[in-house]
């Protein structure tokens, strides 16, 4: 084939120097003479690509052999990559012999390897071989290793090579790989990935699960048999919110893993809301003195975020737990802890007191019991294959073997190579070894379909599969689906990925009888979590708090943190307000208070004037005084209507005096019953009605005796308007204003109840009533006593104008007290009645102080009108005769004789002395 010409199933073809890809074995057994040719522009992209790549020309031939390698010899060749050392120091790429993760899975693979050829159904007549190299847990020396798979696909220009008798060199031909498995860590997995892509060489990893590698489109040829991190991330999500946790920390080690499983579970967390971060820390590659000493200080920053996410390797979780520890802060945080901590215990080792309460997560797993029989029984004699395996056998049981050339160290056993793995050493079998397995039997499912359809009837490889052409081995490797080592299906998506089936564990040590790791649930596309299994420091089964803040109490908002959606501040819906929702406060409807939670309103308690209160006790036990007393008067003038003092104080005022006093004392009553619509209309008619007729009767007299006295100056003649008649018509026009004004207000606004809220609603609404009431407010109250208080003010102007006329005369000067009296109560009523107008006690005050006031204002009538003609009608009869009859004459006299001794006094006030001879004899 020549130069950059694609073959069937080759892939594309380089054309590159000798130099750069002959193996030192050529040379080893021809003397060449190294010509190079850089002729053609495709040897310069092939060389270009190799630099590109960092590669060394001479990093294979440093080792005077090819790079270290296991082969089996088969009908097709499988690539295998593992990590069987550790990384190097500075300048070396390989480090100590990985007994777990490097041999145990590559053992893994041989097992596999083994029982797919002895399967007479699998592959009939066809032997799966391999080619595995150790990456030494570098991703440049993986990538250099990974060469190897390549070499077939590479078309070697020679025809200027030639050896040292002229001849062109013998070069052995090198196996054609038609798929990898592997790598291990997800950085080795991507740089190799990207020189596979190239070749169209499928892969397929038993342990990468960074999400970068399902992007189909940057590597499409790449498969795994293990979940992605992004499931394990979304996994990981579920868990911290089934939990109740909306604060937490991620941890992650520098790398591609930690840092792409972090980045997936930011995204995940942030598509589905109500998770935040409070801080997400890097741990660096190669971490300075006291850095993990830093992160602990940090994440205390933010105390409230106790549970932290970690996707970190096992160094550096013991690390950062050993510092948790080193800050006594042993309890305090709460570890979700990804695949890479699962259930070991290497990174919880002598910190199990800190790490306890973690909650890990595995990829769904079982132990083989196959391979633990086959590793167990393997030895130095009968595992040759292997060529790492001595030096595990080294490691594993400290002990040395004695090789030619090299010294024997005297501070260690010679081995025996009688010991027995497990009896001798201890053995638990690595967690990837189901997974190893279930990538080889995936490929060797795909290459069997794929003969079964492209060599049908053919025993062993046909023409048609000579080459094997990797992108149609890889649409069978999508579509493969089988139950895997562990019984578990085994299958890809679209990306390569397989589905995502994960086991929870916890580690707990307290209260239990064997200390250690314990499934609490499963994940598989959902979470299945078992909260009653759970168990955290202490032996405390409550789960614990990772919350930016706490629940708000009842009836209490969330004031949310400006661009921190989980952190709040609670403040309390005050006042007549309740929670709306959770974020805000609503006032209740004018007619309703909040519950005492403040989720919601309840009608505000209707209340009205009692006749048990003490506000009505008062007024009524007046009321009643007044009433009897009334009553008594009323009884004795009508026994008595024909005695003197009776007929002299004019018995037709009288009358109508006494029953204006009577509805004075009668109006407390409507005050203080039930507010109805019949109690409303008797409350506005009779409220100002008895001070008016009370006020109107005493204004007749008072001016009727004023006018007599005036007259009587003037002449003997008698003025107008004095008889009983008159007097009483002058009352009732009097007492029609009174009633015109009231039926007038009936017309414009027929009386009602209504429920005053506002009245008694207080800055507590525990104690918020609504009051029900008659509609008269505060100044319909005042206008309908304000035509009885001018009469009042009239009255008392006529009382004072009166006060010269003999004592024995009239009754003007017992109204003129009555009158006194009464504007001093009643001016004491105003800044009382007025004053508590912003008082929640306000209705129960004014009723009280007008009940009192007009009750007061009637006793003062009474007691100065009537109660002294009582007690003369009752206990001096004697003093009830009838007395000489005085004329208007005699009346005209006495107002004469009382002018003249107001002149006289008046001349003697001013030092004058006057002879005034006297005329009465």
């Amino acid at each position: 084939m020549k130069n950059g010409v694609k073959g069937r199933g080759s892939g594309p073809v380089l054309s590159v120097p000798l130099l750069l890809i002959m193996t030192s074995e050529a040379c080893l057994s021809h003397q060449c003479s190294w010509v190079i040719s850089l002729s053609g522009s495709r040897t310069w992209s092939g060389l270009l690509w190799v630099l590109l790549l960092g590669i060394s020309p001479r990093s294979w031939a440093q080792q005077g052999t090819q790079p270290q390698s296991i082969k089996i010899e088969g009908d097709v060749t499988l690539g295998g990559l593992f990590p069987v050392h550790s990384r190097g120091p500075a300048g070396v790429p390989c480090g100590e012999v990985k007994r777990e993760k490097g041999i145990h899975r590559l053992e893994a693979m041989l097992y596999a390897l083994d029982q797919i050829n002895s399967d007479p159904d699998l592959l009939p007549n066809i032997t799966l071989g391999a080619r595995i190299l150790d990456t030494c847990s570098r991703d440049t020396y993986a990538l250099e290793q990974s060469l190897t798979f390549v070499q077939a696909l590479i078309q070697k220009d020679t025809s200027d090579v030639r050896c040292s008798n002229g001849e062109p060199p013998i070069i052995p031909k090198p196996e054609r790989v038609l798929g990898v498995i592997g790598a291990s860590g997800s950085s080795v997995s991507i740089m190799v990935a990207n020189v596979l892509r190239l070749f169209a060489i499928p892969q397929i990893s038993y342990a990468s699960t960074a999400p970068e590698l399902s992007d189909n489109s940057r590597y499409e040829f790449f498969s795994r048999v293990v979940p992605p991190d992004s499931y394990q991330a979304q996994a990981m999500v579920d868990i911290v919110k089934a939990m109740g946790w909306n604060y937490v920390s991620t941890l992650a080690s520098e790398g591609n893993y930690g840092e792409s499983g972090v980045d997936a579970f930011l995204q995940i967390s942030r598509e589905a809301g109500g998770l935040c971060i409070a801080q997400s820390i890097k741990i660096p590659r190669e971490p300075r003195p006291g850095e993990f000493e830093k992160i602990i200080k940090r994440l205390m920053e933010t105390s409230n975020a106790r549970g932290v996410i970690i996707f970190a390797n096992e160094d550096d979780i013991k690390r950062v737990l050993q510092a948790a520890k080193k800050a006594n802060l042993t309890g305090h945080f709460l570890f979700v802890g990804s695949d890479s901590w699962g259930a070991k215990n290497s990174p919880i080792q002598d910190q199990e007191e800190v790490a306890e309460g973690a909650v890990t997560i595995l990829p769904k797993r079982a132990s083989i019991d196959g391979f633990d029989q086959y590793f167990t029984s393997r030895s130095l004699e009968n595992n040759r294959r292997n060529i790492w395996f001595a030096e595990f056998w080294e490691d594993d049981f400290k002990c040395k073997l004695t090789r030619p050339g090299i010294k024997y160290e005297s501070d260690r056993r010679k081995c025996t190579g009688k010991e027995r793995i497990s009896r001798d050493s201890q053995y638990e079998q690595e967690g990837k070894v189901q997974f190893v397995i279930d990538a080889v039997y995936a490929m060797a499912h795909a290459v069997h379909n794929m003969h079964l359809d492209l060599c049908p009837g053919s025993m062993g490889v046909c023409e048609k599969m000579d080459p094997v052409e990797g992108r149609m081995l890889l649409q069978y490797i999508r579509a493969v689906n089988f139950n895997g080592s562990a019984g578990t299906g085994v299958m890809f998506n679209e990306n390569g990925d397989a589905p995502g089936r994960y086991d929870i564990f916890q580690y707990q040590l307290s209260n239990v009888s064997n200390p250690g790791y314990k499934i609490i649930g499963q994940w598989t596309n959902h979470l299945r979590l078992n909260p009653e299994e759970m168990q955290w420091s202490g032996g405390d089964q409550k789960i614990p708090e990772s919350v930016c803040s706490f629940p708000c109490e009842s009836g209490e908002r969330k004031k949310m943190v400006k661009g921190v959606p989980c952190c709040w501040h609670c403040e309390l819906c005050d006042g007549y307000q309740y929670l709306l929702d959770e974020f805000s406060c609503d006032m209740c409807p004018f007619n309703m208070r909040p519950l005492k939670n403040r989720t919601g309103c309840r009608p505000t308690p209707i209340i009205k004037l009692e006749w048990s209160s003490p506000w009505a006790i008062i007024p009524v036990f007046l009321a009643i005084l007044g009433i009897l007393a009334t009553t008594g008067v009323i009884a004795t003038f009508i026994r008595f209507n024909d005695t003197p003092i009776v007929r002299a104080s004019g018995r037709e005022l009288s009358y109508v005096l006494l029953t204006g006093i009577f509805l004075i004392y009668l109006i407390t009553f409507l005050m203080i019953a039930e507010p109805s619509v019949a109690v409303c209309a008797f409350r506005r008619l009779l409220l100002g009605l008895g001070m008016c007729i009370s006020y109107s009767a005493m204004l007749t007299k008072t001016n009727r005796i004023y006018r007599i006295f005036e007259q009587g100056k003037k002449s003997v003649t008698p003025p107008k308007f004095i008889s009983p008649t008159s007097q009483l018509i002058i009352t009732f026009i009097l007492i029609s204003v009174q009633l015109l004004g009231v039926f007038i207000w009936f017309g414009v606004m027929p009386p009602h109840t209504i429920i005053d809220y506002e009245e008694q609603k207080p800055p507590n609404p525990e104690f918020a009533r609504g009051v029900l009431k008659c509609d008269m407010s505060d100044l319909s109250l005042i206008l309908c006593l304000s035509y009885s208080i001018v009469l009042m003010i009239t009255c008392t102007v006529y009382a004072i104008k009166s006060r010269g006329v003999p004592e024995t005369f009239n009754e003007a000067k017992p109204i003129g007290f009555t009158m006194y009296t009464t504007c001093i109560i009643w001016l004491a009523f105003v800044p009382i009645f007025f004053g508590t107008a912003q008082s929640t006690e306000k209705m129960f005050i004014q009723t009280t102080t007008l009940t009192v006031s007009m009750s007061l204002s009637a006793t003062v009538s009474l007691g100065m009108l009537y109660i002294p003609k009582v007690y003369v009608i009752i206990f001096h009869p004697e003093q009830n005769v009838q007395k000489r009859k005085r004329s208007f004459k005699a009346v005209a006299q006495a107002a004469t004789a009382s002018t003249h001794l107001s002149q006289k006094s008046n001349d003697k006030q001013n030092g004058e002395s006057k002879i005034v001879p006297d005329r009465s004899q």
